[in-house]
């Protein structure tokens, strides 16, 4: 075989092999997304088609088994006994509080330590990157004593105070999206005249609007989902949340699943609806600021 042959016939090989592999790795992705997917979509699926079953019936029936007779019950019993509604008010009270706290401090402490450049704004920066660091949980004893002491416990103001205290994530959040502000606005403000409160809510705040609806968006989530801290620091039937106001149906004698999975759903309605209507501001606001220009 000639030379030129040889060659074609390598080509060949390689072409077949670099096919093959091309193959492969795009079935692995696609594998691997649908295993993703069916991990979200189970779990799901089970919460729904048991939310709609008697407690006899979904103690007796596999759990992908439809439901005899749809059980409307459920609902009423999770959204009345359950004290859902209270604890979605209580819930919006809280968020309500605490991302507006958030949202304040964190963009003027966020204002201080990237237009500062001091040695002090260089060791808070430190600081808060160790605290940043460390557990939450190995704080707790710590934490828990001073809201006590405070007089906080068992009430509302003890998750507000927490919530905006300890989030320095969003500090850094809004550290980085500073650096995108020119420093000229601010020295051409100051040259007319302004103090640095007006430079700051006149100049820096309004142009942190992605930012702060970036850090609203992640702010929402954890506070939706927090159950520990609720549980903790918020012990009353009263002061209940949507993640403890269905702890009350998990009894020593059992657990009533079908009217916690009812009241999941309920839950679940709000923040689906913010999200199909926020969808594309929240994907394009978490990656705004993420390049430097």
């Amino acid at each position: 075989m000639s030379s030129p042959e040889k060659k074609k016939g390598k080509n060949g090989v390689d072409n077949q092999m670099y096919r093959q592999t091309r193959f492969l790795q795009q079935s692995l992705k696609y594998i691997f997304l649908v295993v993703c997917c069916l991990m979200v979509i189970v779990p799901l699926v089970v919460v729904l088609i048991g939310a709609f079953k008697t407690h006899d019936e979904y103690i007796s029936t596999g759990v992908f088994e439809l439901p005899a007779v749809p059980q409307f019950e459920n609902f009423k019993i999770a959204f009345v006994n359950g004290k859902v509604m209270q604890g979605l008010l209580n819930t919006l009270l809280i968020l309500a509080v605490s991302c507006f706290g958030t949202i304040i401090t964190g963009t003027m402490t966020a204002f201080v330590l990237q237009r500062f450049n001091m040695l002090f704004t260089r060791a808070v920066k430190a600081i808060f990157l160790v605290a940043a660091l460390l557990p939450n949980i190995s704080m707790q004893v710590t934490v828990f004593q001073i809201v006590s002491k405070l007089g906080l416990y068992n009430t509302l103001a003890a998750p507000c105070v927490l919530y905006i205290g300890t989030d320095i994530i969003s500090i850094y959040i809004f550290i980085q999206f500073l650096n995108n502000i020119s420093r000229s606005l601010d020295e051409s403000a100051i040259l007319d005249g302004a103090s640095y409160p007006r430079v700051y809510f006149s100049i820096i705040l309004p142009m942190l609007r992605p930012a702060v609806a970036t850090v609203l968006v992640i702010k929402f989530v954890s506070i939706y989902n927090d159950f520990y801290t609720a549980n903790l620091y918020m012990p009353s039937d009263d002061l209940a949340v949507v993640s403890t106001a269905l702890y009350r149906f998990i009894g020593p004698y059992g657990a009533k699943w079908e009217v916690i999975f009812a009241g999941i759903i309920i839950c679940i309605i709000p923040s689906l609806v913010i999200f199909l209507f926020l969808q594309k501001s929240i994907y394009s606001n978490l990656v705004t600021g993420s390049v430097k220009e």
